[in-house]
């Protein structure tokens, strides 16, 4: 296999029998591609190729899948027979018409891997502008290739992805399988295939980041690659012929699945004495006579699919502290003391009406710690029906009730694991589903509903309400505990009637932004309607001011409903005092932004001697403390009885 330095020449010569052909930089598609009759006819020449290649470039695809990368498999021209890769990455390759049946040799596409891999008949990397069509650039292929038993060149393998993945052990994995793939047509007994499969492809194996074992029929371990070893953290030389019921006690479960012909596939599995859960595939291997000869068994670990799923399901925090538009002193202080906490891993409670951002502020805490790179998962307590809220949270196993999925279901903390969990309207979240909370909390673990797993989790806590949570607690509808526990770090958000500064601020931002997104000129507005909005006292706080903006865009500032008027439209008062009751918004007390836990105690027992007439006995029952913790209390905030 040549160094980049030994390919540097033969990349040059490429070039210069391209400037001979002819051939424009600027090309974007193949100039032979083969269709209909002649195609079928290409295939049917190379069945016996593509029989024996197929496996192998699924094992091979097994160990780059979901990176972005794509495998080809040409003929001994360089016509495309077979490609295997990520969905977005093929999508990629077919908007070039690199489909099969392209020719992908140098007469027709220029330099790369597998047109000049077949002319040079060795193996060849070609990276980014190394391609002598621009409209490769963007890629950097690894091509080797495929000889018959005689010695004689029959086809390529390719892999290709991003130029960005560059990476010289990429040309190596394509080597190893065209061995791998050479021995096969070689072999002539099914043992012999077996032995020298995994013979040639160890380098794969040692690549793949996904544990793989293979066993044979009396569950003895023949196989094992480094990561197996590292993710179950096993010693390789001791787990070599030693039996796989410690680490899988299904094994012959599987065994007989497969004598079934059923498949087992992502399940996700628990081994004896550890607490990691993980996710375990199972391949049957077939003699020539369809009989099973052992299985391969790929392991991969729970978090790591999590950590795809995530990913792929958009679970990611989007807004930045760049992104809160507001010049007020509320809000920058807001903003400042955000920032402050941000890298610490303490909870923080944000509190504040309805509207004011409290999502949009737990986004930019987030992506300003050190799990700006993790997941973000937002979850709403008041969403979730009350008999499904603890699945939800902690996940539950199979056939823990009914309607349960089947292999389990992981929870919303597992999820987050690593990251951090906004748990909005945790006002709404009841009693019962209060206590499981506060145990993980505290203890920072799950156990999934039906299981008896502890299941470790790593998260923070970011929550949220529009309640004033102290007249829960003594309404006895929030835990004292788990308030305490949540409150580490209380800020309050103050509505937009109280930063009237800002309220001009973000009507020209969402008058540009909704302009924008409805394709929309910004509309002139009157000085009345301006001086109207800016009395107005927006009870729907920042979220009613942005959809009042785009219903004004929508009507080129000449809205038939303007809601700065509703209130005297006639009826409106008739239906606000029969079917409308205004809610009753959050009192807190403190410095603007942030809220103390001992201005919330003061101003919790004031309220209450001040409801009692100062009756200490009644005061104490309903605060849930002894007179004595309560006279104390008084000496220290310097409350008066009278």
């Amino acid at each position: 296999m040549n160094s980049k330095e030994q390919q540097k020449p033969i990349i040059a010569q490429s070039h210069s029998r391209c400037k001979i052909m002819g051939l424009e930089t600027e090309r974007v598609f193949p100039a032979k591609v083969l269709a209909g009759k002649a195609l079928q006819e290409k295939l049917k020449e190379n069945v016996s190729l593509l029989e024996i290649a197929a496996p192998f470039m699924d094992i091979l695809y097994e160990a780059v899948a979901n990176s972005g990368f794509f495998i080809l498999l040409t003929d001994h021209d360089g016509y495309i027979l077979r490609s295997k890769g990520d969905p977005d990455a093929i999508a990629m390759s077919e908007e070039l018409n690199m489909v099969i049946g392209a020719s992908m040799s140098e007469e027709s596409i220029g330099t790369n891997a597998m047109g000049t891999s077949l002319y040079e008949e060795k193996p060849l990397q070609v990276t980014a502008d190394e391609h002598y069509i621009t409209a490769y650039h963007r890629w950097t292929c690894s091509a080797a290739p495929i000889r018959d038993t005689a010695g004689n060149i029959i086809g390529s393998l390719n892999l290709t992805g991003s130029s960005e993945l560059l990476h010289p052990h990429t040309l190596g994995l394509v080597v190893a399988a065209v061995r791998a793939i050479e021995n096969q047509l070689q072999a002539e007994k099914a043992q012999e295939k077996l032995n020298e499969t995994f013979y040639y492809l160890q380098s794969v194996l040692g690549s793949v980041s996904s544990g793989i074992i293979t066993i044979d029929l009396n569950g003895t371990i023949k196989t094992i690659n480094p990561w197996a070893c590292s993710l179950l953290n096993l010693n390789r030389e001791k787990t070599l012929n030693s039996s796989i019921e410690s680490l899988l006690p299904i094994w012959k479960e599987i065994y007989n699945r497969f004598k079934r012909g059923e498949s087992f596939l992502d399940s996700e599995i628990s081994i004896p004495g550890r607490r990691e859960r993980y996710d375990l595939s199972a391949y049957p291997i077939y003699d020539d006579q369809q009989e099973i000869l052992g299985m391969v068994l790929v392991v991969k670990g729970i978090q790591k699919i999590f950590n795809l799923v995530n990913k792929y399901t958009g679970m990611r925090a989007h807004y930045t502290f760049d992104d809160i538009v507001g010049k007020s002193p509320e809000i920058r202080q807001i903003i400042e003391h955000a920032r402050t906490i941000s890298g610490t891993p303490s909870t923080v409670l944000l509190m504040g009406e309805s509207g004011t951002g409290k999502e949009l502020l737990a986004q930019s805490i987030h992506n300003a710690s050190t799990r700006r790179n993790e997941v973000f998962i937002a979850v709403n307590c008041g969403a979730l029906p009350k008999n499904l809220i603890e699945s939800e949270l902690f996940g539950h196993e199979e056939g823990a009730f009914t309607g349960s999925k089947k292999g389990g279901h992981a929870g919303k903390f597992e999820l987050a694991n690593g990251g951090t969990i906004f748990l909005d309207e945790i006002g709404e979240m009841p009693l019962d589903m209060q206590v499981n909370l506060l145990r993980v909390l505290q203890e920072g673990y799950v156990t999934r509903i039906g299981g008896t797993k502890n299941i470790p989790v790593d998260v923070r806590v970011i929550a949220a309400t529009k309640k004033n949570l102290m007249e829960e607690l003594r309404k006895g509808t929030f835990r004292e505990d788990l308030f305490y526990r949540l409150s580490v770090i209380p800020l309050f958000i103050p509505p937009l009637r109280e930063r009237k500064q800002d309220v001009k601020t973000l009507f020209n931002y969402f008058m540009e932004a909704k302009a924008r997104k409805l394709n929309k000129p910004v509309p002139d507005i009157s000085e009345e309607l301006q001086q109207q909005i800016l009395r107005y006292h927006w009870p729907g706080n920042v979220r009613e001011l942005e959809n009042f903006v785009e219903n004004l865009v929508n009507f080129n500032g000449m809205s038939s409903f303007n809601i700065l008027e509703v209130e005297n439209q006639p009826g409106f008062r008739n239906y606000q005092n029969n079917y409308r009751q205004e809610p009753k918004q959050p009192d807190y007390t403190g410095e603007a932004g942030q809220v103390s836990l001992e201005d919330l105690e003061k101003r919790a027992i004031t309220e209450c001697m001040r409801h009692h007439d100062g009756n200490v006995t009644r005061v104490s029952r309903q605060l849930g403390i002894s007179r004595t913790t309560l006279y104390s209390k008084m000496r220290k905030y310097r409350i008066d009885v009278n």
